[in-house]
């Protein structure tokens, strides 16, 4: 199943891209796609009974949400790498434990954005690196209360709901 890509548009973050695609010996489909390097969200376990939140003023939606921090992949860097790079520029905060939780698809219909999701544990507080531009807010908060948050719609991030939903689902199976 060979993909080949024209470029349309090339941004500092992604690309986007014509990706022709050759299904049978007479068809050609093309579909407008983003190609994108990857990136990492962190699910900060303060303490038992506490995660770290931010709230992020998204442009693309023009108001700030709940989420987990995250952050996109730089150029050969890995996961892990990122992850705690992420976690430390956004909160202030460093793990001396990590666990590697899941692995998924945003948006695969028009992007291949490709997120690893991370646990943080054995937290230390630290000052934040945030760029410059980014507009966030820690915000710690019970365990209960978070997953309130995702029930009633106060959190409407993707990554946030499947990194919250999964973990908790980890932890009534007794796999934290």
């Amino acid at each position: 199943m060979e993909i080949r890509d024209e470029l349309l548009l090339k941004t500092r973050r992604f690309n986007v891209v014509n990706a022709f695609h050759q299904v049978d010996a007479n068809t050609v489909e093309s579909r407008e796609v983003i190609r994108h390097p990857g990136a990492v969200t962190v699910l900060p376990w303060v303490n038992q009974q506490q995660v770290c939140l931010i709230r992020n003023f998204r442009i693309g939606v023009g108001r700030a949400l709940v989420e987990l921090p995250a952050g996109t992949l730089e150029p050969g860097e890995s996961p892990g790498v990122c992850a705690q790079r992420e976690l430390a520029e956004e909160t202030g905060f460093s793990a001396a434990s990590w666990r590697k939780l899941h692995t998924f698809y945003l948006s695969p219909g028009i992007l291949d954005e490709r997120m690893h999701l991370f646990l943080a544990k054995e937290m230390t507080p630290g000052p934040s690196a945030r760029e410059q531009g980014e507009h966030i807010e820690n915000l710690i908060v019970d365990w209960e209360e978070a997953l309130d948050m995702a029930e009633t719609g106060e959190i409407q991030d993707a990554k946030t709901l499947l990194g919250i939903l999964y973990f908790d689902h980890l932890l009534r199976l007794g796999h934290q």
